[in-house]
């Protein structure tokens, strides 16, 4: 947690997981280089700049495809998480990756050009109204220029002051950007292709995306019908179900997600989304009374949901009740700042 903004609040595994991302993608591209030229069917040999380019647009068309295969991951299973964690560095470097792309681009086939190679490049093909033959270059530019304010726009900073809704909003620009990106490619490069494997990889990659995102839906679906409610109360878990120091999920009618902790022998609710940046607290460990969400450290007190002094962080508390041996919660969120008494049980998992 900081009270100031820093350019990037650098920990191990932020390092760890930048160094790992950057070495498999350097590694993708030196494989490309190798292996790509035999599979570029042309009537003559790809020029080494043509190769170049091809391998850092795969590359980024590779990389913007597993980011948008972390969320549903994630949603499915728990161990993809710390892919989720630092997504946006993903994203940033996925960039600056497509950015290569663009500059081997407009430096090959526009360089000599006697107009500036951006006007070259735009006003090159102008058949908008067939679909064989669109300019698919504008769909590049579109899905590079998206991808471009997802990563000026991915400090936090930016997420404080559009507030989360606008930020969250803006960041939905990764899917209309992807769907360029395929049109791009589509419509592009895998016209001049003979041999197969770019197509089967693009369409796998297509299917893959769409798949996981319609089978995650479709478990969260599943996971809202389950859910049982009495009069505004929702069954969160039966008391030996719980481990100390851990969390259980409870999802509400409204959507809303509810973290039920057990520490002490005590069990508290407080709301599943860090204030940050909506992180999974139910997965945060507890110190000192204190959640800490896994994402970037954010605290609060389990007693009435407040970051510790002098930060100033809230997320909702909620009440709790046995019914039997099953432990439940009220649909209704208390006040931010309200304090909830725990519910002392026995019979939990030590």
């Amino acid at each position: 947690m900081s009270v100031k903004y820093t350019p990037v609040q650098w920990t191990n595994s932020k390092i760890f997981y930048d160094v790992v991302l950057a070495l498999l993608a350097g590694a993708y591209v030196l494989l490309f280089l190798r292996l790509a030229p035999e599979l570029l069917d042309h009537e003559k040999t790809a020029d080494g700049a043509i190769v170049r380019a091809r391998a850092f647009g795969t590359c980024a068309f590779l990389m913007l495809t597993v980011i948008l295969c972390i969320g549903p991951l994630a949603r499915l299973n728990k161990a993809f998480l710390p892919l989720l964690y630092n997504r946006r560095h993903f994203g940033v470097m996925t960039f600056f990756v497509g950015l290569t792309h663009a500059i081997f681009v407009l430096d090959w086939y526009f360089n000599f050009s006697p107009t500036p190679r951006v006007t070259a490049l735009l006003g090159s093909n102008t058949s908008y109204a067939q679909l064989l033959g669109f300019p698919f270059e504008i769909l590049g530019v579109f899905a590079l220029l998206s991808m471009a304010v997802l990563a000026a726009t991915s400090h936090d900073f930016w997420l404080r002051f559009l507030t989360p809704p606008v930020w969250k909003s803006l960041h939905y620009l990764l899917y209309p950007a992807y769907a360029a990106l395929v049109g791009h490619v589509a419509l592009g490069a895998l016209q001049s292709q003979e041999n197969s494997t770019f197509a089967l990889v693009t369409g796998a990659s297509v299917a893959l995306v769409c798949g996981l995102h319609v089978i995650a839906a479709t478990f969260d679906r599943s996971k809202d019908r389950r859910a049982e409610s009495d009069a505004g109360w929702h069954d969160v878990a039966r008391v030996t179900a719980f481990e100390e120091g851990y969390a259980r999920i409870a999802r509400l009618s409204t959507g809303e997600r509810v973290a039920v902790f057990l520490n002490d022998g005590e069990l508290s609710a407080i709301g599943n989304a860090c204030a940050h940046q909506n992180g999974p607290l139910g997965e945060g460990k507890i110190l000192d009374g204190c959640v800490t969400c896994p994402w970037h450290g954010f605290q609060y007190r389990l007693s009435d949901g407040c970051s510790p002094e002098p930060f100033t962080e809230k997320v909702p508390t909620y009440n709790l009740r046995l019914n039997g041996e099953m432990v439940q919660v009220s649909g209704v969120a208390n006040a931010l700042g309200t304090v909830v008494a725990p519910v002392r049980v026995s019979g939990a998992a030590s």
